[in-house]
């Protein structure tokens, strides 16, 4: 069954294991195309086995060249489960394991509500296809204005809330200081556009 198809990958569900494949584009060259195709899939691959004795992320039970094999994570969006659930401890949790995330020198680059399931009232994150390493004070800081901006556009209610409560799990952070003065550099930038 697929669960999703998105501009990079197909995400196939069978039984307790979730296939994401990585499918040709056509107006890339075949080669270049491969390349690109077999790096995305080897770092997201090596970013989610990191990860998995710290964060709560799907289990990778075997990969190839362009798709790799992971643990089926039952559980709603976060972006949907806030509409039944409106809670701020979450948010505060899920701060905490971004900033172990970053501590780790690792960057999401997509960190949206909808790239973090719920599961037994309980963050799992998902979709590191854009992830990347670094330890740039400036990528930690768009990675949350990336979370910051999905929370105004989609839960623009509790989004200040949310996001406080974010902030308040994130100052765990062993750069947390720096990241969020940073941050207000990002906005400025945003707003001077």
């Amino acid at each position: 069954m697929i669960l999703s198809q998105g501009a990079e990958a197909v995400l196939i569900q069978e039984g307790d294991v979730v296939i994401k494949q990585r499918v040709p584009k056509s107006y890339r060259h075949e080669s270049i195309d491969k390349r690109l195709r077999t790096s995305r899939t080897k770092r997201e691959v090596k970013v989610l086995q990191k990860l998995a004795d710290v964060l709560p992320v799907p289990k990778v039970y075997s990969s190839d060249a362009t798709e790799f094999h992971m643990e089926f994570i039952a559980g709603p969006r976060l972006r949907d489960y806030v509409v039944n659930y409106p809670t701020t401890s979450l948010f505060k949790e899920i701060g905490v394991h971004v900033a172990k995330l970053h501590d780790l020198g690792i960057i999401h680059g997509d960190l949206t509500t909808s790239n973090i399931l719920v599961k037994d009232h309980k963050p799992y994150f998902i979709d590191f296809g854009l992830s990347f390493f670094s330890s740039k004070i400036e990528d930690m800081a768009v990675d949350l204005h990336v979370l910051e901006e999905a929370l105004e556009s989609t839960h623009y209610q509790h989004a200040k809330d949310y996001f406080a409560s974010f902030l308040e799990g994130y100052s765990s952070c062993s750069v947390a200081d720096e990241v969020l003065s940073r941050l207000k550099i990002v906005h400025q930038r945003g707003r001077n556009k």
